[in-house]
């Protein structure tokens, strides 16, 4: 009789990686974290002072927007993508899918050459309405450039969703008499869901965390990565910067959590 392996050999490895980049962080920042001069009412700071709550409100509010924009963006072209047939279709879909291999810094230099001081944008619009549009150095810049790299985890995802829809399902629908705006929103919609739901919970931790194209624009951007990385750099102020971290991992990780119990959800609907 073949010997069977005992379970937890084949736990160890991804185990390993989750005390690698999960435990061990979590156990350095929180003792780091309570060692100022505030103790454990450093957190209590965080959520009374303006600029760190302002930080987290506008990171928040970022990272949704971006969700919600790549997701309408990025689940539009995918599911078109899946389902037509047109040349130079690979091409397009590497064109759109390109973006996830950039690194944040040159996004951000992407963003600055579309809309910077000597942007294009700036150039049109100075040369149409004598006013230079430019928006890099804000919210509206950060937007564009997460935006940019998120759109493509929605196509990628929603294309593989598509692929194995039961298309017969819209067929029926069609055959009642649904309208094709109808069949999407009461068939075709519902059935992207989970994947719609999981490839959202991704942008939105993506988002509220990215550093690099932040770091390149930020010029007028208030977000808690950089924050975090002023308070430890120029302030030293270890404390509120391991603080701040557990605080902005803790918000991405609720939001993953909530994404998974609510695809878990759906599926037991489905399959009820």
């Amino acid at each position: 009789m073949r010997k069977k392996l005992p379970p937890a050999l084949f736990l160890a490895p991804a185990f390993t990686v989750f005390a690698a980049f999960f435990l061990l962080p979590v156990a350095r920042l929180l003792p780091e974290s309570a060692g100022g001069q505030e103790g454990w009412w450093v957190y209590v700071r965080i959520l009374q002072d303006s600029r760190y709550w302002g930080s987290l409100v506008s990171t928040v509010v970022l990272a949704l927007a971006v969700t919600a924009g790549s997701q309408l963006l990025g689940g539009v072209a995918g599911l078109f993508l899946e389902r037509a047939s047109f040349k130079g279709r690979g091409l397009l879909i590497a064109a759109l899918t390109l973006p996830i291999s950039f690194p944040g810094v040159v996004v951000g230099f992407m963003v600055i050459m579309l809309a910077g001081r000597q942007g294009l944008a700036a150039a049109v619009t100075g040369a149409a309405f004598g006013s230079r549009l430019v928006f890099a150095y804000s919210a509206a810049g950060l937007f564009v450039g997460y935006l940019y790299f998120s759109i493509p985890r929605v196509v990628t995802t929603v294309m593989a969703a598509a692929s194995k829809l039961d298309r017969s399902l819209e067929e029926a629908a069609r055959t009642l008499g649904a309208s094709p705006g109808r069949v999407v929103w009461d068939v075709t919609i519902p059935a992207l869901l989970p994947a719609l739901v999981s490839t959202g919970a991704i942008c939105f931790s993506t988002s509220i965390g990215a550093f690099g194209t932040a770091f390149t624009l930020a010029t007028d951007i208030n977000v808690l990565p950089i924050v975090i990385y002023t308070e430890y750099t120029l302030s030293a102020n270890i404390a509120v910067a391991a603080a701040l971290s557990l605080v902005l991992g803790l918000t991405s990780w609720t939001v993953l959590f909530a994404a998974r119990l609510a695809t878990g959800l759906e599926t037991a609907g489905h399959a009820a």
